[in-house]
């Protein structure tokens, strides 16, 4: 029996009409959106089914869409008795995680996202920010470039080699882009987002969350996490709380993140959600690693 790894993506892999299918064949999908528009109060039907774009893109609506669709997903692949022996989540995937590994319960993970999204969503109109993907340079010299420039401006997600994201100031990301064109890089290309997420732009909001987030119960997860604060396997609860804790303001470290599980001996992944983004990295970080999307009825042929 093959050890999977599920692996939850993040924001920007949305798309409209993400749960459809699954919301007509499955009741129990059917359930699962109906309790979380009652508990969000947010029409997460219209907006994942229907759109329009514009209004699935803005963070507080994309946040909880991404984050049902992945939990549908989720139980029905467990009642196909699939299930993972290791998880990690990509940013806001990371919340995915921690309700399929029980730490979070439904309604906890709803408001948390919930609160997260609406969070980074003022603070991008509070003060305004940009994120840009540097393609084509390493981690070393995209890091130096971020050092060297004016302003407020890091590496947010390191997602593979050769491809990193920066946030911060948008002219520091500008330049940054700029520089980086003159450094070789292949690409250098600014984001459709209005946030810089990931970055010290948002330690008001990051405090705030932090009180929140204390307001919950966490239990210890059933499998162990891949927290993106560490890139490091854990069990323990303190570990996945703090990391929770810290995720806003610091990098998603993605390449160890799939590093670590390939050295575990997972070579197995199940991409659990909409979209494809996470399948892409993992092949760049690990070739010949075996990388299953599920988030539409047809993928689901594709798992035994």
């Amino acid at each position: 029996m093959k050890k999977y790894c599920f692996i939850f993506p993040g924001q920007g892999s949305q798309y409209v009409g993400m749960g459809k299918d699954l919301y007509d064949k499955y009741l129990y999908a059917k359930e699962i959106y109906d309790q979380a528009e009652t508990i969000l109060n947010l029409p997460i039907k219209k907006l994942s089914f229907e759109g329009p774009d514009t209004e699935l893109r803005n963070t507080n609506n994309t946040q909880p869409a991404i984050l049902i669709h992945s939990i549908v997903c989720f139980e029905i692949l467990k009642n196909r008795n699939i299930e993972p022996a290791l998880a990690c989540g990509h940013s806001l995937g990371e919340y995915s995680a921690l309700y399929c590994a029980g730490v979070l319960s439904f309604e906890s993970v709803l408001k948390l996202v919930k609160q997260r999204g609406e969070l980074m969503f003022s603070e991008g109109l509070k003060k305004p920010g940009a994120m840009a993907a540097i393609i084509g340079l390493s981690e070393s010299e995209v890091i130096e470039l971020c050092k060297n420039s004016k302003g407020v401006v890091v590496p947010a997600n390191f997602n593979a080699p050769g491809q990193i994201v920066i946030s911060g100031e948008p002219s520091s990301v500008k330049a940054v882009c700029d520089q980086a064109t003159i450094k070789g890089a292949l690409k250098a290309v600014m984001l459709p987002v209005s946030g810089a997420f990931h970055s010290p732009l948002l330690r008001e909001s990051a405090e705030s969350y932090k009180n929140f987030l204390q307001t919950f119960e966490f239990n210890r997860p059933k499998f162990p996490i891949i927290p993106n604060r560490t890139g490091t396997v854990t069990s323990e609860l303190f570990v996945v709380r703090q990391a929770l804790e810290e995720q806003l303001i610091n990098p998603v470290l993605w390449t160890k993140t799939i590093t670590s599980a390939i050295n575990l001996g997972y070579v197995d992944f199940i991409e659990v959600g909409p979209g494809r983004v996470l399948a892409g990295l993992v092949k760049r970080i690990a070739p010949n690693a075996s990388v299953i999307s599920v988030g539409k009825i047809d993928d689901l042929e594709k798992v035994s």
